[in-house]
């Protein structure tokens, strides 16, 4: 044992034996100190969670490496991890505890494709060039969930406070796919309150509609193959069926409301120009401020596949494998995340962090104002045209979405710059607050019966103004070959990065 190890373990014995001689009552002041206590005592361990899965950086429905590590974590700290549900063998869910009621956390830790970078260059280099990389930091989202579950359970034990907390971290969000399967499994039926978590550039606790339904649909062509210079026309040109759907919906763009976000990308589109090609496919997103808007839109799309296969003598079929609702966030859930916030407080960056990210937003042609150093106030958050797979969960448990600062403000998502910063101290700062936050609401729900049906009040109001329905097909099943081809090709790759460090949370 080196002279670190033997001061962190002495300082762990007296820590529990101070606990133990403190008076034993539910006053959650006490137990919030206790789980601020955890958090800081782990902060390493958390930071490592972040970048173990950073490294591994597993693209969605093929995030073993991420699940086996993060379920070895959560079995260490004596969570109970089931996995598997909905068919999907990368969705983990771990729960500690007994009885109501049950707080649970919801989010991710997929990569994008082609998001390799080498963390702190400012300059694109990837690890491996083509691999996929965090660029929208999921990897962070395990370390302050895993942070703050630990951290709540301290606190249970030690002042006997009755309920049960759970951790879902479900595969794919990427592709807006787990949750409604979840979700349609039941996964969420025993709990009371949900809280989804998101890194961002600071702390904000929304209410509301806070971002877009979300639908994604795959449309294939089937048409007739032929020689594209002695008999084309003996073919069927799937191809053609694909671009006509295509510039047919550019045609109703102008009729859709104002609020519609529409997108594809071409899946396949033939295989040599002399080959009149008999399949084709195209994969949509189709997006709206709610769900029925977003379904009417999608309604004309399938419409205007069938005229395209109609106009060129090929047949179609679709398939719909994401279908995501809007995130409802409760205000009262949002009053009592914000608290926690305001007494948690902004991550305290050095000068160095905040000269790095100034030199980064210099860099990427963005406004230079640093770190963001004060929290956003309650409300100050409108409807974002992103879309996120948790919707479907605040549609069924009264919820809230957490977004805590681990990014440099104005370095946007999906860009290979957001794999530049998921590994640093002002990510590892920003996830040790977040756990601090996400701790101390668990806890006020805990321990204030008051609170929770607060929150099934204002709940029950909520959707029964918007009725909730189920757009995935009841025979609709996950894809669970989702990007294996791309991981398979980058996998053996990838390993030679991977930290392979122990976590060990006391």
């Amino acid at each position: 044992m080196d002279a670190r190890d033997y001061l962190v373990r002495s300082a762990a014995m007296l820590f529990g034996l101070l606990s133990t001689a403190m008076p034993v009552a539910a006053e959650p002041d006490g137990a919030k100190a206790v789980a601020y206590a955890a958090v800081e005592r782990n902060a390493n361990e958390i930071a490592t969670i972040g970048d173990s899965v950073y490294y591994f950086a597993e693209l969605g429905m093929q995030e073993y490496e991420s699940a086996k590590f993060v379920r070895q974590v959560l079995e260490s700290i004596g969570f109970t991890v089931e996995d598997g549900a909905a068919g999907m063998p990368t969705n983990i869910w771990a729960h500690w505890g007994t009885g109501k009621p049950q707080i649970v956390i919801v989010s991710e830790m997929d990569a994008l494709p082609g998001g390799s970078q080498t963390p702190g260059s400012i300059e694109r280099k990837p690890l491996i060039a083509g691999a996929p990389g965090h660029m929208e930091g999921h990897n962070t989202h395990p370390g302050v969930a895993i942070g703050a579950a630990y951290a709540v359970k301290q606190a249970m034990q030690r002042y006997n406070i009755p309920g049960s907390i759970a951790i879902s971290l479900g595969p794919a969000e990427e592709q807006l796919i787990s949750r409604p399967y979840l979700v349609r499994a039941g996964q969420f039926k025993d709990s009371d309150i949900a809280i989804l978590l998101h890194l961002g550039d600071n702390f904000a606790a929304g209410h509301g509609l806070m971002n877009y339904a979300a639908i994604s649909a795959k449309f294939t062509f089937h048409g007739k193959t032929a020689h594209g210079a002695v008999n084309p026309w003996d073919g069927k040109d799937a191809v053609d069926a694909v671009e006509l759907m295509d510039i047919g919906f550019d045609k109703l763009r102008e009729h859709l409301r104002p609020t519609y976000r529409a997108h594809r990308a071409i899946t396949s589109g033939g295989i040599q120009p002399n080959i009149i090609p008999d399949y084709a496919q195209i994969w949509w997103f189709v997006r709206d401020s709610n769900m029925a808007s977003a379904k009417e839109t999608f309604d004309k799309l399938t419409r205007i596949a069938e005229g395209a296969a109609l106009m060129t003598g090929t047949t179609y079929e679709y398939q719909i494998d994401a279908a995501g609702w809007p995130q409802l966030g409760l205000k009262s859930i949002a009053e009592v995340i914000q608290t926690n916030i305001d007494a948690v407080g902004m991550p305290q960056w050095s000068e160095d962090e905040q000269e790095f990210a100034r030199k980064f937003q210099a860099a990427m042609g963005v406004r230079v104002v640093g770190l963001n150093t004060k929290q956003t106030p309650l409300g100050q958050r409108g409807q974002s045209a992103s879309s996120n797979d948790n919707g479907d969960v605040t549609w069924m448990v009264p919820s809230v979405a957490l977004n805590f600062p681990a990014t440099v403000p104005g370095i946007t998502a999906h860009n290979w710059q957001a794999g530049v910063t998921p590994t640093s101290t002002m990510a590892h700062k920003g996830m040790v607050s977040a756990s601090k936050v996400l701790a101390g609401a668990m806890l006020d729900f805990l321990t204030k019966p008051e609170l929770v049906r607060q929150a099934r009040v204002e709940f029950e109001k909520a959707t029964t103004e918007m009725k909730y329905f189920p757009v995935l097909p009841p025979d609709a099943k996950p894809p669970l070959d989702l990007n294996k081809e791309t991981m398979d090709r980058y996998r053996a790759e990838m390993t030679k990065h991977y930290l392979n460090r122990t976590v060990r949370f006391n």
